[in-house]
């Protein structure tokens, strides 16, 4: 041992915890509620006891009535339990998209298309602050620094929605947090009311630990969520409604993975160390059942030497482990898996185990094709989409990739993105570079968004038509927490200023900022400017899912004659 190696005390989960404010006769109280009481503490390793759970992975909020707890679309990574007061869930029909904070998208017109060339500011990043104003009436601080929207008129809300009271007790929210999945509706409170909202970690390990938690999350899961998963599924949509509900009696949840793995994402592109993928399936083993994705991205790989290689990747609605499972069925016979399966990220699988799908679904399934061969093409051939998963871009819809051979660097792109979007462009033409391709530093509206995750006004989000994802300039406080969560880089905070070009600050003298960043044009005629001015066709916006199907045709060896 080096005895002149510096030392330092080794990082634990718990340092940083949820509310640094806990304290112990909190944690009492919360101990003595019946929902708490309830769970079989004893069951807990030593080194996550549930009062550490309560107290690191917990925090106590509280709401005024009309705040809204959650909105439809969101997503958020974690649940609440009803400690005092009440809270609505609004089931139908939705909540409009002004009263949740969402940006009314407007598709110009050609003459405003036109006319905006003559008519942009020469200053960049102006704004009209009056009508800010509106928007502010409908936020206000609540539990410390945090800001909660609230419906105004709540009464209006209770006669045009079909709602249902939450009462104490009642959990709610983690089916979105345990999935990661959007929120499936707008909940808001109806009464002065104390929520414990408990992050994923602790949601996790209540579910691992405590058998009453994990039978309420998984019944609520297969009642709410499951059986939609399965009709989805072309293997289970000719079961009929029995047969379905007996397969989704014995479907397994597991999630593997952290739910904030960009920031471990981060930390391992500044370090350069290479991240742990957690095993789902191991290549050589029988097959215990085919895997559905609900959630995340996983990797498909094969052993090559003392490493894997990688085949191909898995999102959400994709399976594993078909084509193995079956052969073991109608050969009699164990089949070996041929690949690998590892957790990228985040990601949240169902299993199906091998003996419901030879009840259930193999007797009546046309024969799949045997299991592909050993993989025998060079390996160069898959370096391409081995460098996307790596870089994580796999995650988006829309890349902006550049064919730098093309690229003639005129800035003709940023010049129009500027052009459309007072003043600034909402991307920086540098990137990730893999042989002549670059994907620049703009947005890519990722499947799985997780700048989304912690905005506290819901600026940023999905847009239900366009399906892009957009920020509310309006009800951006410019807090940064979206720009932090990026995994990418591709959120900006910009100063912004009045008409004269008057920097516009708070009554402290500091400078107001927003949160920027590409919206593919949403309000534009033609779509993205940045590909429309580009004059040798060096960029594109492409999804992650073609990109290299994408890059192969476009070559100059895939397009000469």
């Amino acid at each position: 041992m080096n005895v002149h190696a510096p030392t330092m005390v080794r990082p634990h989960r718990w340092d940083v915890p949820f509310d640094s404010d806990m304290s112990d006769a909190d944690v009492d109280a919360l101990m003595a509620t019946p929902v708490v009481a309830s769970v079989r503490a004893e069951e807990f390793p030593a080194h996550i006891p549930l009062r550490g759970i309560l107290r690191n992975d917990a925090r106590i909020v509280s709401f005024q009535p009309g705040d809204i707890v959650c909105r439809e679309g969101d997503y958020g990574n974690s649940a609440f339990l009803v400690l005092s007061g009440a809270v609505r869930v609004v089931l139908a029909p939705s909540l409009p998209r002004k009263l949740l904070g969402r940006q009314e998208v407007h598709k110009k017109g050609f003459f405003e298309s036109l006319t905006q060339l003559f008519t942009n500011s020469r200053i960049p990043e102006v704004r009209d602050t009056e009508r800010y104003r509106n928007i502010r009436a409908q936020s206000r601080g609540a539990s410390g620094a945090e800001t909660h929207i609230f419906i105004q008129d709540v009464p209006a809300v209770l006669d045009q929605h079909r709602t249902v009271t939450l009462p104490i007790g009642q959990i709610f929210g983690e089916l979105a947090a345990l999935g990661r999945v959007p929120r499936s509706a707008t909940v808001f409170a109806e009464t002065e009311t104390r929520l414990l909202e408990i992050r994923w970690q602790g949601l996790r390990e209540l579910h691992r630990y405590d058998p009453g938690w994990k039978r309420l999350i998984d019944e609520n899961y297969r009642r709410n969520a499951l059986h939609g998963v399965l009709r989805t599924n072309p293997l289970f949509a000719g079961l009929s409604a029995e047969d379905l509900q007996a397969v989704a009696d014995q479907v397994k949840f597991k999630t593997y993975g952290a739910f904030d793995w960009h920031v471990s994402y981060k930390q391992m592109r500044e370090t350069g160390a290479a991240g742990d993928e957690p095993i789902i399936a191991a290549e050589g083993l029988v097959p215990d059942g085919v895997y559905l994705v609900r959630a995340g991205f996983a990797r498909v790989s094969v052993r090559f030497g003392s490493a894997q290689r990688t085949l191909a990747y898995l999102g959400a609605g994709d399976q594993f482990g078909l084509d193995e499972t079956y052969e073991s069925w109608k050969t009699g016979k164990p089949a070996r898996r041929l690949n690998s399966l590892t957790g990228l990220g985040y990601v949240d699988v169902l299993r199906v185990p091998s003996h419901v799908l030879e009840k259930y679904v193999f007797p009546n399934l046309p024969a799949p094709p045997p299991p592909a061969p050993p993989v025998d093409r060079p390996i160069h051939d898959d370096a391409f989409a081995e460098w996307l998963v790596d870089e994580r871009l796999i995650n988006g819809t829309q890349v902006m990739l550049i064919d730098l051979d093309r690229c003639v660097r005129c800035d003709d792109c940023v010049k129009a993105c500027a052009s459309t979007h007072g003043g600034n462009p909402r991307f920086i033409r540098h990137g990730r570079i893999f042989d002549q391709w670059m994907v620049a530093n703009a947005c890519m509206h990722c499947r799985d968004p997780v700048c989304m995750i912690g905005c506290p006004t819901g600026a940023i989000h999905r847009h239900e038509t366009a399906g892009v994802v957009v920020i509310n300039d309006d009800t951006c406080i410019g807090c940064g927490t979206c720009a932090n969560s990026c995994p990418y880089d591709n959120i900006r905070l910009v100063e912004i200023a009045n008409p004269s070009g008057d920097p516009i600050v708070d009554g402290d003298g500091r400078a107001i900022v927003k949160a920027t960043k590409c919206d593919l044009c949403v309000e534009q005629l033609g779509g993205p400017a940045c590909a429309r001015a580009c004059p040798h066709d060096a960029l594109s916006r492409v999804s992650a899912s073609t990109l290299v199907e994408h890059a192969a045709t476009t070559t100059p060896e895939a397009t000469a004659p």
